[in-house]
Formats: C-alpha cells, sequence, structure tokens
C-alpha cells in the first residue's frame, strides 16, 4: 500500500490513456490493481482495452474529493506554490523533483481516506 507510479504524457486522450494503462500493468505485473478513476470520456472508451490485473473503479460525478490522486496533486501544488518557474521545463524539473522524494509512507499519509479503505474492504471481487 503506498506504491505509486508516474508518467509524463504529452495529452491526456484515449491514445494516452491504453498506453498508460499498460505501463502499470507491467510496473505492478505481479499484483492486482483497483484504479480510482473519474468519469472522463478516455477512461471507457468503446475500444479501451483494460489488461487483465487491473478494475476501473469509477467514481460519482463532481466527487474530485474522492479520487486519492487528487489528494496528491494538491500536496504537490501546495509544494510549489511559492515556486516561480520561468518555463514550462522548469516547472517539469520541479515537479519532478518532488514526485521523486514521494515515499510510500507520505502517499499512504496523503490519500488515506476511512471511507475509501471501507468501501474496498465490503467490494466483493
Amino acid at each position: 500500500m503506498g506504491e505509486h507510479f508516474f508518467f509524463e504524457f504529452s495529452h491526456l486522450n484515449t491514445d494516452c490513456f491504453p498506453v498508460f494503462l499498460n505501463l502499470v500493468s507491467d510496473q505492478f505485473k505481479d499484483d492486482f490493481l483497483i484504479i480510482r478513476l473519474d468519469n472522463g470520456g478516455f477512461h471507457k472508451a468503446k475500444r479501451l482495452k483494460v489488461p487483465n490485473n487491473i478494475i476501473l473503479l469509477f467514481q460519482p460525478p463532481h466527487c474530485p474529493e474522492l479520487n486519492p490522486i487528487e489528494q496528491v496533486w494538491q500536496y504537490l501544488k501546495r509544494r510549489l506554490r511559492w515556486s516561480l518557474p520561468a518555463t514550462l521545463d522548469q516547472l517539469r524539473q520541479q515537479l519532478r523533483e518532488r514526485l521523486e522524494v514521494l515515499t510510500p509512507e507520505i502517499v499512504v499519509a496523503i490519500t488515506r481516506r476511512q471511507s475509501i479503505l471501507h468501501a474496498l474492504s465490503v467490494t466483493q471481487i
């Protein structure tokens, strides 16, 4: 619990999302993953092939607070708020540096929500 995987893409769309899922699947090939998602159209594209070790769990509309990645983004934004990068490349570098120091313990502390843990504990898979 608390492991994370980040990969930078130029776009967030129906072409990039399956590539991301395959990268995650390969990174955690010995694990069974539940990925929490909003209802973005690219998350539900008809041509989307989800790897066998991944289940997509869709949250209710207009509830970003239920998605753990939103908590991670808030954490990162708070640490970047006084940063004044002059270029997009500088911002990317600062973001990479902050991502590299995220330990599993930090990720758990950021994303642990009792309501999510309870929902997962009673789910029949």
